[in-house]
């Protein structure tokens, strides 16, 4: 049985193909197109999973997308005609937009697949959602939990599942609670970040890296947009806000009157908490930390309401011990290390690929367990299922760009070379392998240093990422030193940890061994063992021998505005236009000042 998910058409368009429920590729159009949460259909990302499964369309027997049309566009309808005249500009586009393409999902997929119509079939949004994660989980049994901006008319969820690991057995997939747009976490956050100067739906991580150099002082004012019920419903003051009737305003002229003139993007931010010399710019530094004031309470308010989230879904799933977690603000690490603490749960699971991107996994994996049956064969124990290295084209590429270097095929030679570097304070860009799916790097397309310098993290924001100066950097660290760097509690065993979707505290004094990974005192935790991904735990590990310190800086191998490398020659072109030291593409290495 082979299915073949799809996400598309709004941002983040991705495909997942399963063959007898396990997940044979997966990928998003962006790491292809080279255009960042690219939401074009996936015809690039469809031909990797085809090709990489061995197979055509004529094998395929199901198509699935991860949400209804029909519900989507009555929402968008029945929003327009009661905002309207406001909406007229909105109304105009977003008709032109239905009418002539996304009205016709099923048909345009038919012809561009040449896929007969009667097999390509569509899943709830957050049905979606919530298979991708309950799905690729390992348990038999979960709470489920979903929260994002918006699906058709759905906002989150909460509900319970089962999942069968042999045949006769029943595989169930419930969602008993919703909350209905316009009222929506996820909307709400997306609606700081714009005021904040980022770009929504890819700017929320910025804010919330911006919220541990500000105190939540501001609730009181967040609360008045938005009240939060005790059972983590939100319902918003909708005068406070424009993206129910604009195509390009989040929020309204009241929102800037209630919180003040929104922060300009690309504006330097610098506070006396950043560590930065600001004698001279005393008043912006004022008005900066205001804006992390205010990112640190909507970044609060947000953390709670997923925690009263997670603790209803508990409740109405008559005491589940096991939480499954997606939606886009699932990729909020802050919340989800609160829930991993503080929550009722023991395991929790969250969807490596948590947006949009990751539907076309859990819309294939619904189909298969809940629509067809089918027992579950499958764990999402890594996320490699991206597009491999290919060594031909690894060597083609150096040779044309005319670049001398080296081969290493032994992993424990390779990793005391990687090893070396990082202890002497080079920056090592690292591809390997498959890509990764989701937004995270994991080892395989990373760009590594000493977490120990605590001018390291600047050198990497500004020399080599090219951002901004507050993002923070995640800790990567072999699995059995892990309860010595952090508070065990929801980092130790758990699932999140292994794709960096927690932020956890650092013990003692750990935060100030590696300050260059450390944000405030915490960390966005990647736990790595060496069955996951050998040599990115045997560099972790001889690092640790050398130093004493058993972590590692990691961060995305891609430089501002771009989406990840895929393949050999993105890498060295990303890299010669950078201050790395050290290109590691499989068993070939380069030197950087060879390179440029």
């Amino acid at each position: 049985m082979l299915i073949l998910g799809v996400s598309a058409l709004y941002h983040d368009s991705a495909a997942a193909l399963l063959c007898d429920g396990q997940l044979i590729a997966a990928a998003q159009e962006e790491r292809f197109s080279r255009i960042k949460y690219d939401a074009r259909f996936p015809e690039q990302a469809i031909h990797f999973c085809l090709e990489q499964g061995n197979v055509s369309m004529r094998d395929v027997d199901y198509v699935v997308f991860y949400e209804k049309p029909l519900p989507k566009f009555e929402r968008i309808l029945t929003t327009a005609l009661g905002t309207f005249p406001q909406s007229w500009l909105t109304f105009r586009e977003s008709m032109l937009a239905w009418l002539s393409d996304k009205l016709w999902t099923k048909t345009n997929i038919g012809r561009r697949l040449d896929f007969p119509r009667e097999r390509i079939l569509f899943v709830d949004h957050h049905l979606s959602h919530a298979a991708s994660a309950l799905f690729a989980s390992p348990f038999d049994s979960a709470a489920l939990l979903t929260i994002d901006g918006v699906g058709e008319w759905t906002t989150a969820a909460i509900g319970r599942g089962r999942s069968s690991w042999g045949p006769g057995q029943t595989n169930a997939l419930e969602l008993t609670h919703e909350l209905i747009f316009p009222h929506s976490l996820g909307l709400l956050y997306s609606a700081f970040t714009a005021w904040l100067g980022f770009k929504v739906n890819s700017g929320e991580y910025k804010v919330m890296g911006m919220a541990p150099y500000g105190e939540p002082k501001y609730l009181e004012k967040v609360e008045k947009v938005c009240r939060m019920g005790d059972d983590g419903s939100v319902a918003l003051n909708m005068r406070f806000f424009s993206f129910q009737h604009s195509l390009t305003h989040t929020y309204s002229s009241r929102f800037v009157e209630h919180f003040g003139p929104a922060r300009l993007p690309e504006s330097p931010f610098f506070t006396a908490r950043t560590g930065d010399d600001i004698s001279g710019r005393e008043r912006e530094a004022a008005q900066n930390q205001y804006y992390a004031d205010v990112a640190a309470s909507v970044q609060r308010f947000t953390e709670e309401a997923v925690l009263r989230m997670a603790r209803t879904a508990y409740r109405q799933s008559g005491g589940e011990r096991r939480l499954a977690l997606a939606g886009g603000v699932a990729l909020n690490s802050v919340a989800n290390g609160r829930i991993a603490r503080e929550g009722p749960f023991d395991e929790i699971f969250i969807q490596p690929n948590a947006g949009d991107a990751g539907g076309a996994l859990g819309a294939a994996l619904y189909v298969n367990h809940a629509v067809l049956g089918q027992p579950r064969r499958f764990v999402m124990d890594h996320a490699y299922y991206g597009q491999a290295l290919d060594a031909s084209k690894i060597v083609a590429t150096l040779d044309s760009a005319g670049v001398a270097f080296e081969r290493i095929d032994d992993v424990g030679r390779m990793a005391d070379r990687i090893a070396d570097e990082l202890g002497s304070g080079k920056v090592v860009a690292l591809a390997q392998g498959r890509f990764e799916w989701g937004p995270r790097a994991l080892g395989n397309r990373s760009i590594l240093a000493d977490p120990r310098s605590s001018a390291m993290k600047e050198t990497v924001n500004s020399k080599i990422k090219f951002r901004e100066s507050f993002r923070p950097f995640a800790p990567a660290i072999v699995e059995e030193a892990a309860a010595t760097y952090f508070e065990p509690k929801g980092v130790v065993g758990q699932y999140p940890a292994r794709f960096m979707l927690v932020v956890a505290p650092f013990k003692d004094q750990r935060a100030e061994e590696t300050p260059a990974v450390a944000h405030m005192g915490t960390g966005r935790v990647q736990i790595v063992r060496r069955d996951w991904n050998p040599l990115y735990y045997e560099i972790i590990k001889r690092f640790g021998e050398r130093t004493g310190t058993p972590v590692i800086l990691n961060t995305s191998f891609n430089l501002r505005g771009e989406p990840i490398v895929s393949t050999p020659a993105e890498a060295l072109t990303s890299f010669r236009k950078t201050d790395m030291d050290l290109l590691v593409l499989d068993n070939y290495v380069v030197r950087g000042r060879l390179a440029r």
